[in-house]
């Protein structure tokens, strides 16, 4: 007779650390392999009006005017609301020439001000043909 006690048998357990690493690793390539786009699209509730199609302008630049009151020209994100630096951008934009007509599209819901300032803006880069983005009746509804 063997009267030697057995040791018990141990519990099977999941050892965790491994995979809190891969885990880890995965996150981090991820992280590291995302884009982060600030000017995706900007949702835009035009004003309606009843005109005529615009014509081709060879030379345009669109200035976006979304309901925050934030500058996007030729979508590019101006940083900064002022009109010294919408002014810059406009500048940027047109480089050397100036018989560019500035398209405004501004929200509907966009602040009075904004525009103003888009068009301020368009006064001191000395670009004097401006046009606002509209959409048909039937297009909204």
């Amino acid at each position: 007779m063997n009267f030697r006690r057995r040791p018990a048998a141990e519990e099977p357990e999941i050892n965790l650390i491994p995979f809190i690493d891969v885990l880890l690793v995965i996150l981090i390539f991820l992280v590291l392999n995302t884009t982060y786009a600030k000017y995706t699209e900007l949702p835009i509730n035009l004003p309606t009006a009843n005109a005529k199609q615009a014509q081709n302008r060879p030379l345009e630049i669109v200035v976006t005017v979304p309901q925050d009151g934030r500058y996007v020209v030729n979508q590019q994100l101006v940083e900064g609301r002022s009109v010294e630096l919408l002014a810059a951008a406009l500048n940027r934009a047109a480089g050397q020439e100036r018989n560019v007509v500035v398209v405004i599209n501004a929200d509907a819901a966009a602040s009075h001000q904004s525009v103003v300032n888009v068009m301020d803006a368009a006064r001191r880069a000395g670009l004097a043909q401006l046009t606002f983005a509209t959409q048909g009746q039937s297009e909204r509804d």
